[in-house]
């Protein structure tokens, strides 16, 4: 089971939307900045150090999780999906990784392989210059 997301626990600021949208876009607040501490969070803690860890431009040095929502017009939709986006993160992490186990090549594939490096090897000294024989 995944771990929830406390809606209690995640701070919206409401911002201008970018982009093209006429005068609403200049006049409402519809974007959402969401910001979401992993260190202060209710998460378990496997889950909080898998999230922590990622390679993700969203997420800071200081490990607080930033997303920007503003694709509807509507400011409840966009923290619905700022939400969904959050919630979609920590399901990704919610399960550790199996654990890779490094394995042999069989001999086939090993035989395989330097047949085609022969083979182009050969194809490559076919390229040169025809000698006087």
């Amino acid at each position: 089971m995944t771990p929830r997301v406390e809606p209690a626990e995640v701070e919206f600021t409401a911002v201008r939307a970018q982009g093209a949208g006429g005068q609403n876009v200049n006049k409402v607040s519809s974007a959402i900045h969401l910001r979401y501490d992993i260190a202060a969070s209710s998460l378990p803690q496997a889950v909080k150090a898998r999230l922590a860890a990622l390679a993700d431009a969203r997420i800071t040095r200081d490990g607080v999780v930033v997303i920007k929502a503003q694709t509807h017009r509507s400011q409840d939709m966009n923290r619905a999906e700022a939400l969904a986006r959050l919630q979609a993160l920590v399901d990704s992490v919610a399960v550790p990784r199996k654990a890779r186990r490094a394995t042999r090549p069989t001999l086939a594939s090993v035989k395989r392989r330097l047949e085609g490096k022969v083979q182009r090897g050969q194809t490559k000294a076919l390229r040169g210059k025809v000698g006087d024989t």
